[in-house]
């Protein structure tokens, strides 16, 4: 097996659950890292081999640009369609982040963490 990393994935996104956050939109952050078998493609130097990171950040980016109130949503959705467009992965460690949230506090970011497997 192997690990594809997606780190610091940026998007400029609308989830939350007031009101406000849907209007002015916010600062994103999300880390992805996928499992896979990378020993074809290790050997062939082919794209058609591996996964291609190109789509897993196009997922991401798709997914991150609707509208969710929460971010386990959100995360939940990028990670269903990834199994689901992408049969080589096994496992999916998906983190989003929401940056300075609006939380009543000097907070960096408030973030959440999925890790799934393929059933």
């Amino acid at each position: 097996m192997g690990t594809i990393k997606l780190q610091n994935i940026r998007t400029f996104s609308f989830h939350g659950c007031l009101e406000e956050e849907a209007r002015i939109g916010s600062d994103y952050r999300v880390d992805l890292e996928i499992k896979t078998d990378l020993r074809k493609s290790s050997m062939s130097d082919d794209l058609k081999d591996t996964v291609d990171y190109v789509l897993l950040n196009k997922i991401v980016v798709e997914e991150m640009a609707i509208r969710s109130k929460l971010l386990e949503h959100v995360a939940q959705r990028i990670v269903t369609r990834i199994f689901k467009e992408i049969p080589a992965v096994s496992r999916i460690v998906l983190a989003v982040s929401k940056l300075n949230p609006p939380i009543g506090g000097d907070v960096e970011a408030v973030t959440i963490e999925l890790e799934e497997y393929r059933s």
